[in-house]
Parts: C-alpha cells; sequence; structure tokens
C-alpha cells in the first residue's frame, strides 16, 4: 500500500509541498511510531477509494467491445439472474466493486489498529522513500550540485594575497580550512580526474594570461626601418628619373626589380628576427617548466607547477619555488626560510615561516633553507605573481655578442660603398641605375639569417640530446670554454648510490640487523627514519620508487627497507620536536624526538662521518653496551673511513644521546638548539656511486680539445681521488704528485699569488665548500680562462651565477639553480656536457662558413660591378640577377650550411679565443684568391668574351651570370670546409646541403633556359654549360692550393683588412 501511495505521488509532482526553488522532494518516512504512518494511511483514504471508482467506471464504459467479443463481465458475479439485463448487471457490478474497497480500506484500518497483538516485530523496521523530483525532467535525481559551495572564495584569495590574517580564524584555522577544502592534511586531496576538475573549474588554473606575442607582419614593418632598406627607397626613385635615356619600358622594369629585391631583403630579414623571436619565447616557456612534489591520494608524485590545484598538499626543500598562495603546515615544529617577496620589492630579504603568525606563503618565493609542506589557498590570476607575470609582455631577443658584431658589417659596407660611390659619380660616367646595382650587390644582409638559422638548428638538436638551452649566448660562449669545474655527483657519476658498507663499532656488519640487540636496532631506525627530508613529519607509508630527497637519503632509507625496517611503526610510536635542515657548512643534520610518553628526549645525528666523530665520545656494540672513544679507537675509526674512501665511498655517520626533558627542552619551545657534545657513535655507513658510461672517454675528448676538467666534490680527498682515476681526471702518479690534488680548506688558506701560480695544475679539489668553488671560478676568471661550471644543489648556485656558463645538471635539481644556469642537463650525463660544448663549436663554425661564402660572393659582385660601371657606365649583372644571386647566399646557402653537425674534427682544434677576428688568415686567403680569380674570369669575359666565344652580346652577358651563379655554387663546397684540403668529408651527413645544391643547380637552368625575360637571359648550348661548369670548377683547385699554403705570411694591408672588416 505504501508502495502504491509513493508511486501515486511520484505521478502527480504537483501534488507535493514545496522544498525548494529548483526540486521538490517528498519525504514519507515511517518511524518507530506506528500511529503517525497509520493516520498518514487514512488521511489518503478518500485518494484511494477514487483511484478505485476511476478504475470501475473505465471497466464498466469498456463493456461494450468486450460484449462484441462475446465477453460480458456481469456474468462473474451474477451468472444464474436470467430477469436482468446487462446493463443492470453492470452497475451492480460497479455497486459491489466500490463497496468492497470501502470495506477492504476498512479492514486494513482494523489491521493497523491491531499491529501490536498480529505484527509485533514484522512492522517496527524502519524504512524511508526519497522521491526527488525536478521541474525540469518531471522526476530523478539532480547531481549538479556545485562543490565547494561553503567556501567563500573572496577570502580565501584575500587570506594571503591581502596577508588577512583574520580570515583564517573565520575558517577555523589550518584544520578546519583544510576540511572545507577537502584535503586531509597527511593524505593530500583525492587527486582523481573528476576531483581535479572541479577544483579546477571553481578556483582557477595555476596559469596566468600573457600578452600576445609580434606577429611576423610587425617584423615586416621593422624590417622596413633598418638601414640597408632606407638606402635602397631612397636610390629606387632615380630609376624612374632617367627613363629619357633608357626608355619608360627598361626604367619602370628596374624600378620593380628593386622593388622586388627590396621585398626579398625585408622579408629575409623579417622571417630571421621572427624565428629568433619564437626561438626565445620557447627558451622561456621551457624555462617555466617547474615540477614540484605533491601528495595526493596518499601518495607522493611529481607533477608540473601548472598542474597545482587549490586543497593541494605541496612538499617544498631548499631551493623550490613557491607554486602558489598557500599556508605552512605542521607549524610550529616546521621551520622554512623564503625569499620574502623580492619578487615585488627587488628585495632578497629572507623571512621566517614558522609560527601561527608568519604562516603565509607567497606564490614566486624561493625556499632559502630547510623544508616544510604547505596547503594551498590560491593559484593562477588569484596570487600577486600571476597578475604581475600576466602583466609581463613576451620577452624581446636579446642580441648576443657575436651576432652584434654580424649586425654591424652591414653598416660598415653600406657607408663605405655609398661614400665611395658618392665620389666616384663626382668625376666618372657611373649611372644612377648601376648605383643602385652596385648598393645592392654590397650589402651582405644574410649574416643575421645564418646566425638564426643555426642558433635555431643547434638549440633543436640539444634539445634531442636532453639539453636545455636558457640562454642563447651560452650557445656562442661554449666555443671557447677552456675549463669545466665539474660537480662529482651526479654529473660525474650515476647519482644512484647504494649502501655498500655497515660498521657497527669496530665490526663489518654483513647480516644486516639480525645480530644487532633490539634497543641498538631501535635507535637506528629512529635516527634513519626520523632525521631525513624525505617524510619527516607523520606522512603515509612511503615506497621505494617514491622517495623524492637527495641521493644521499635515497640511499640510506632504501637500505633500511631491505633490512624490514617499519618506517610507519617508527613515525607513529615518536613525536619530533624539533629539526636541523642539513647544513652544506656543517656537513651534517639533526633531529630532536620524544618515543612515547617517555620523560626522555632522543638527540640523532647524522651527515659526514669525519664531522660526527668529531661530535662523539662513545660508541655502541653490537651486544648494546657503549665504551668510550680513546685516542687508540679514534685512530682506527678515522683509518675505517679512510678505507671506504680509498674505495670510492662516501662515509656517513650516525650518532645519538639520550637527555632527560625538562622545560628547556619541552616542545612548545621553537627554536631548540641540539647538543653537539658527548654523542654516542651509532654506526657508519659506505655508500658508492658508480661513475657514469662514457665519462672517461668525455673527459678524454674535452682533454683533446683543450679543455681542462676539475673535478670539485666535497668528499673525502681519498675518496675523491679514486673517483677522479676511475674517471679519467687524472692519468698518472706525475698528476697525484704534482699538487693537483688539494682540499678546500688548503686552497682556501693559499695567499692570492699562490692561487693564481697553483690554479691550472689543480685537477681535484675534495672536502670543498661552495665558497671554496666560487672562489676557484673567480681565479680561474681572472687568470683568463673561460670557465663552465656544472652544479645540481642549492650550494652550486654562486658558482653557476659567477661562472661564463651555467650548466644545470638533472631535471630533478631545485628550481633556484636551473634559474641560476644558462643550460639544463635533463639526463645528468657529463656526455652530453661535452656534446653540447661541441654544438657551440658548430655553431661558430657554421657562421665562420657562411661569413667565407658571402663575403666572396660580396667582394666579387662588388668589385665586377663597379670596375665594369666605371669604364663602360653600366653594370654586367642586372638587379634581378643580383637578386637570385642574394636568394641564393642568404637563403639557400645559408639553410645548407646551417644544417652542417658538429664532427670530430671540431673538438680536435683548440678553444675559439673571445673577440678574435671571425675570419682567420685561411679564410681571408681563400677568399681573396677566390675573389681575384671571379673578377680576373668576368673581366676577361666583359671585355673579350665576344671574340672568345664568338657570340653576341646577349649570350655574352648570359655567360657571365651563368659562371658567376655556378662559381658560387662550386664556392659554397669550398665554404665547407675552410682551412681543409678534403672539402668532400662527411658530405652525405648533410642531405640538405645536396638537396640544397641541387635546388639551387636546377632553378639555375630554369632562370637561363626558361626565365629569358624575367632574368634577361638567352639560352645556352651544351658547349657553353660546359664551359661555364669548368670554369666554376677551378674554384676548388684555387681553394686546395689555398689550403696547403694557409701558412703564408700576411702582409700589412691584408692585416688592415682584418682590422677595419670585424
Amino acid at each position: 500500500m505504501f508502495a502504491r501511495s509513493a508511486i501515486f505521488y511520484s505521478i502527480h509532482p504537483t501534488w507535493l509541498p514545496k522544498t525548494g526553488e529548483k526540486n521538490k522532494r517528498c519525504y514519507i518516512a515511517h518511524q518507530n511510531n506506528i500511529t503517525s504512518s497509520t493516520t498518514c494511511f487514512f488521511q489518503r483514504k478518500r485518494i484511494l477509494s477514487l483511484l478505485f471508482l476511476f478504475i470501475v467506471l473505465i471497466l464498466v464504459m469498456s463493456s461494450d467491445p468486450l460484449c462484441a467479443q462475446g465477453f460480458d463481465s456481469a456474468t462473474l458475479f451474477f451468472p444464474n439472474n436470467p430477469t436482468l439485463t446487462k446493463s443492470h448487471k453492470r452497475w451492480r457490478l460497479a455497486y459491489a466493486t466500490i463497496y468492497s474497497c470501502r470495506v477492504f480500506i476498512t479492514l486494513t484500518g482494523d489491521i493497523f489498529a491491531m499491529k501490536n497483538q498480529l505484527f509485533p516485530s514484522i512492522l517496527r523496521m524502519q524504512s524511508y522513500t526519497a522521491i526527488d523530483v525536478s521541474p525540469h525532467d518531471g522526476g530523478g535525481g539532480n547531481d549538479n550540485i556545485e562543490p565547494f559551495a561553503n567556501v567563500d572564495q573572496t577570502r580565501l584569495i584575500d587570506l594571503v594575497k591581502e596577508k588577512k590574517l583574520e580570515y583564517l580564524h573565520q575558517f577555523g584555522g589550518v584544520e578546519g580550512l583544510a576540511k572545507l577544502l577537502q584535503t586531509d592534511v597527511n593524505n593530500g586531496i583525492h587527486g582523481d580526474t573528476k576531483d581535479l576538475r572541479n577544483r579546477q573549474n571553481v578556483f582557477g588554473l595555476n596559469t596566468y594570461k600573457r600578452l600576445p606575442a609580434k606577429g611576423f607582419f610587425h617584423f615586416v614593418v621593422e624590417g622596413f626601418k633598418e638601414t640597408t632598406v632606407l638606402v635602397i627607397l631612397i636610390c629606387s626613385p632615380f630609376y624612374l628619373g632617367v627613363f629619357t635615356t633608357y626608355g619608360l619600358r627598361k626604367s619602370l622594369y628596374s624600378f620593380a626589380s628593386i622593388i622586388l629585391s627590396i621585398l626579398v631583403i625585408v622579408s629575409l630579414s623579417a622571417v630571421s628576427t621572427f624565428w629568433q623571436s619564437r626561438l626565445f619565447d620557447s627558451i622561456s616557456d621551457e624555462s617555466e617548466i617547474i615540477r614540484v612534489d605533491v601528495v595526493r591520494g596518499g601518495k607522493r608524485k611529481q607533477v608540473s607547477i601548472f598542474d597545482i590545484v587549490v586543497g593541494d598538499v605541496v612538499r617544498l626543500k631548499i631551493g623550490d619555488q613557491v607554486p602558489a598562495d598557500g599556508l605552512l603546515l605542521d607549524v610550529p615544529f616546521s621551520h622554512v626560510q623564503v625569499n620574502g617577496s623580492s619578487f615585488l620589492t627587488g628585495e632578497s630579504d629572507h623571512v621566517d615561516i614558522n609560527s601561527s603568525e608568519s604562516l603565509l606563503l607567497f606564490s614566486g618565493n624561493k625556499v632559502a633553507d630547510r623544508d616544510g609542506r604547505m596547503l594551498v589557498t590560491a593559484v593562477g590570476m588569484n596570487t600577486a605573481w600571476g597578475e604581475m607575470m600576466s602583466s609581463k609582455g613576451h620577452g624581446s631577443a636579446k642580441h648576443t655578442p657575436l651576432q652584434a658584431r654580424l649586425n654591424r658589417c652591414p653598416g660598415y659596407y653600406i657607408k663605405d660603398t655609398t661614400n665611395a660611390l658618392l665620389g666616384i659619380r663626382g668625376f666618372l660616367p657611373v649611372n644612377t641605375m648601376s648605383t643602385v646595382t652596385i648598393v645592392v650587390a654590397a650589402i651582405p644582409e644574410g649574416l643575421p639569417l645564418i646566425f638564426t638559422l643555426t642558433l635555431f638548428y643547434c638549440i633543436k638538436r640539444m634539445k634531442a640530446d636532453q639539453v636545455i638551452v636558457r640562454e642563447p649566448a651560452a650557445c656562442e660562449i661554449m666555443s671557447s670554454v677552456t675549463v669545466i669545474c665539474a660537480d662529482k655527483t651526479g654529473t660525474l657519476t650515476l647519482n644512484q648510490m647504494k649502501v655498500a658498507e655497515f660498521w657497527l663499532g669496530e665490526e663489518a656488519m654483513k647480516d644486516g640487523t639480525s645480530e644487532i640487540a633490539p634497543e641498538v636496532t631501535e635507535l637506528l631506525r629512529q635516527g634513519v627514519c626520523l632525521n631525513t627530508t624525505d617524510g619527516v613529519r607523520n606522512c603515509p607509508s612511503v615506497l621505494m620508487s617514491e622517495f623524492s630527497s637527495s641521493p644521499t637519503e635515497k640511499a640510506i632509507l632504501s637500505w633500511a627497507m631491505e633490512l624490514k625496517m617499519d618506517m610507519d611503526e617508527v613515525r607513529q610510536c615518536c613525536t619530533v620536536l624539533h629539526v636541523e635542515a642539513f647544513d652544506t657548512a656543517k656537513k651534517r643534520s639533526g633531529i630532536l624526538i620524544r618515543k612515547g610518553d617517555e620523560k626522555m628526549i632522543n638527540i640523532h645525528w647524522k651527515g659526514d662521518a669525519e664531522v660526527i666523530l668529531e661530535m662523539c665520545s662513545s660508541y655502541y656494540l653490537r651486544s648494546g653496551s657503549v665504551k668510550a672513544i680513546d685516542e687508540d679507537k679514534r685512530n682506527k675509526f678515522e683509518q675505517t673511513i679512510e678505507d671506504m674512501a680509498a674505495k670510492g665511498l662516501r662515509c656517513i655517520a650516525l650518532s645519538h644521546k639520550k637527555i632527560p626533558e625538562t622545560e628547556d627542552n619541552d616542545n612548545t619551545k621553537v627554536h631548540l638548539k641540539l647538543e653537539e657534545e658527548n654523542q654516542t657513535l651509532l654506526g657508519l655507513l659506505g655508500l658508492k656511486d658508480p661513475c657514469q658510461t662514457g665519462v672517461s672517454k668525455a673527459v678524454e675528448v674535452c682533454r683533446n680539445a683543450g679543455i681542462n676538467i676539475k673535478m670539485i666534490t666535497g668528499d673525502h680527498v681519498v675518496a675523491a681521488k679514486a673517483s677522479a682515476i676511475e674517471c679519467g681526471i687524472l692519468q698518472s702518479d706525475v698528476e697525484l704528485n704534482n699538487e693537483a690534488v688539494v682540499e678546500g680548506a688548503e686552497f682556501r688558506n693559499y695567499s692570492e699569488e699562490e692561487r693564481m701560480d697553483k690554479i691550472d695544475r689543480i685537477q681535484v679539489m675534495a672536502r670543498s665548500s661552495p665558497s671554496d668553488k666560487l672562489l676557484m671560478v673567480q681565479c680561474l676568471k681572472r687568470k683568463g680562462h673561460v670557465v663552465a661550471v656544472t652544479g645540481n644543489g642549492i650550494n652550486d648556485v654562486q658558482a653557476l651565477k659567477e661562472a661564463d656558463i651555467g650548466f644545470a645538471v638533472g631535471i630533478q635539481g631545485a628550481e633556484v639553480v636551473k634559474e641560476s644556469s644558462d643550460i639544463i642537463v635533463l639526463n645528468n650525463s657529463f656526455t652530453s656536457v661535452a656534446a653540447a660544448l661541441g654544438w657551440g663549436r658548430c655553431l661558430y663554425n657554421n657562421i665562420q662558413m657562411f661569413i667565407q661564402f658571402q663575403f666572396t660572393v660580396n667582394i666579387s659582385s662588388l668589385s665586377i660591378n663597379l670596375i665594369v660601371a666605371v669604364f663602360s657606365g653600366e653594370a654586367p649583372l642586372t638587379a634581378v640577377q643580383l637578386l637570385w644571386v642574394n636568394l641564393i647566399m642568404d637563403a639557400l646557402g645559408a639553410i645548407a650550411l646551417a644544417a652542417e653537425q658538429p664532427t670530430g674534427e671540431l673538438m680536435e682544434r683548440l678553444p675559439v679565443v673571445q673577440n678574435q677576428p671571425l675570419i682567420t688568415h685561411a679564410m681571408w686567403g681563400n677568399l681573396i684568391f677566390q675573389a681575384l680569380y671571379q673578377v680576373t674570369i668576368f673581366l676577361i669575359l666583359q671585355f673579350k668574351g665576344r671574340s672568345v666565344f664568338g657570340v653576341n652580346e646577349k649570350i655574352k652577358d648570359t655567360l657571365i651570370f651563368n659562371i658567376f651563379v655556378l662559381c658560387q655554387v662550386f664556392n659554397l663546397f669550398n665554404a665547407r670546409k675552410h682551412g681543409k684540403k678534403n672539402i668532400f668529408k662527411g658530405i652525405f651527413k648533410n642531405r640538405l646541403f645536396s638537396v640544397i645544391i641541387g635546388i639551387t643547380v636546377v632553378l639555375q637552368v630554369v632562370m637561363v633556359e626558361f626565365a629569358k625575360r624575367i632574368a634577361n637571359t638567352e639560352r645556352l648550348n651544351w658547349i657553353q654549360w660546359v664551359a661555364s661548369i669548368g670554369f666554376a670548377s677551378v674554384s676548388w683547385v684555387i681553394a686546395w692550393l689555398v689550403n696547403c699554403f694557409s701558412a703564408f705570411p700576411i702582409n700589412k694591408v691584408y692585416m688592415y683588412l682584418i682590422t677595419v672588416l670585424n
């Protein structure tokens, strides 16, 4: 009955009471008190009666069709009364039905009244039926409830952005706010796709709006403002002014050719600048890719900073960038130091975040010291960092020193050529059309394009080799690097440490902790599982693959898991009172804990073995007893440490001390100082970090290239020697005994003169501090070296900034390390560092190749046109022909030479001396002799070509144009290997070069044979084509001869040209 009632109401939603503006809901609840249910039933008795009446009437009205088929429903009730008609029987049937229904309802009410006697147990069951009726669909549930509707977003944003701490109290503190954001402070958010989408829809994405990038036509407009273009534009109207001499048609044709050449020049300049701008933007985008550690669903994972959502629990460590606005968790036990609001104020002030009144973390800050966890409260444009970054436009492409030198070359050419022509036209018959043609021929506008193409190609190929360039100028400087100061861990080694030895007292433990006293095992568990940056504070279970701390911490925690140490159990039974984060200067970290309800405080230290040993006055035995460390025992421990170092192991020591709890060390005191004296040595751990595969070969390649490798490490001096020998940095006893290995303290205590005298002989610096590494870089730069530094930790930041090139090795490195570097090596491989240096040399070499090629074309075309114009009044090459030559030089030639890859020969040369002339002696020799040959041949053809070939003037001019172009094609081969006799070596490795040569030759055939009106040429027969190829191929012979005598002395004019043109 109750189910029928519920169904009846679901059919008539308009009869239900209103419970909201959008949805109408009816809840029919049956409680233990059956009276209310019975009353509800009798209130609906009349409705049920009407329902049955309605059914009966339908049955009566439908009797005629049934009767027509021979069926009479009245006979079911009145079968033996022949006096009644069919209509009377139907009305009596209706009456009997209604009466029976009323009796049934009355009996049902009596049954409910007698329920205690008849159904003592059945009807006591609690139940309810809920009907959710939507006014739009007539029923069904509504799941579109807006998530986080009870969160005041304005106050949530202003909490950190406007520093409104009073809002935090209104949210119920950090715990109350986390509950509102549906976040578990230990396990983080749920983190599934639906949860992340809801948070992004409600609170926004952690991105910011950027101003639109400049389009291609912007750079086209800027190209018309170049000096080159302005000079040609000023001269071009003179073509229209000389139509009386040459005819209007020819003048208009020449004028159109000049305009077309302007468009080509502007287009090439715009393409170069546009590509460089896009390259700069892509580098900027790559540098903004930051990954941070978050806890989602109880598991730690790394995500992009752009995937951070409100409610995330983020783990911060030294050097990280705060990814969003938020609140520090675990106050007062957590302590983080950030660089204040330096991104807004410009001041690098450090702020301690360690109390309930100072727990605000601002997006964009850098963690300067310690580590902690934060709860994200605002992201993206809801932060001050997002607003500032959105107002920041796209960075302009900064010119490197080499690019600035290349950009100055066209200006010098224009100035000198224009001044010369203005003087010549005063007393020689050089017409205006020839003047403009000569100016066009003199402008080497392809230099900026070749730099952009080569830089783009090098950066793209280095990215494929897991090398990301943050600063384009670094690619140029890499060709001049003379010294690499390499960090050992993570650069020369795999950075995958593993515990190889464990000493307890004077015994080497090879069977784990099974034979160790339980109390000592418990202390080891505390020292390993709690005194770590990986999950110090009440974190969920951590799998081996989820460790995100330093390699040393990973190795020790992995060793603990192999020994079946239950980390969760230790963390649950112990309370962390204070943490001393690892200090690179002190080389140790400490922790203060209380176990359960004990009235004793445990102090645990972990760090460099020699440093910890100095703090200890006793040591634990395997049995659990404690013995004092006398002078003899201390010497034995030091020998053990040295023996492990000789095997290339990094030695870590653990110590412990127990003190009674007093008011002075109560955990209500935030800033506690851990005692350092009279510690008890728990054990020694030897960590092995094997060298990278191929590192010795990469070191040898750098040595052959004139690059000196210096290893800088904080390890023991004996361990540093062993690793240096394994990596190939130290190769002989001569180097070992020739002051090649020093300690940081020793180097620091040298006088300035001693340091400058010994700096070149030092190969390894052990026991070094960050200041020692910085001091070495400064000394090397003062001595004239170009220094590259590799680093992956916060302690390398100063040296990375000071160096000429900073390599951040490893994607796991801190964000501040990446920002301090010029290049990021993603795969932690020193081989990639050596390969990057090869690409730097390739960039410089490709630019030199193009300079030799283009200057040969410019000098020869300028000389030919100038000499012929002086003697005949007209230039032999038309503007369209020069336009085609410029296309070969600037576009096709640049593309062909820019795609050259590094070769072994490049890494056999000495480093490029900074600011040396771009054009070497060998290049000048090839350039001048090639230009002299071309000028000589073209002058002979210009004045004697008709008689030599027996052709008319038109074919003679076509021959000059054809030979001139083919000479440049052959000279393109010479430019590939300037200074080398074999110009064809490795030619098939650059397929693009072969394709460009083929395209150029085909287009030249089209220009000569089929573009007669455009190029002003005549068709040539096969003999004339063979002659053209023969004259052009002589350039190969000239290049071979010049390269054979490349050491020929240079006269004063030669040196003067180098000085003027560079």
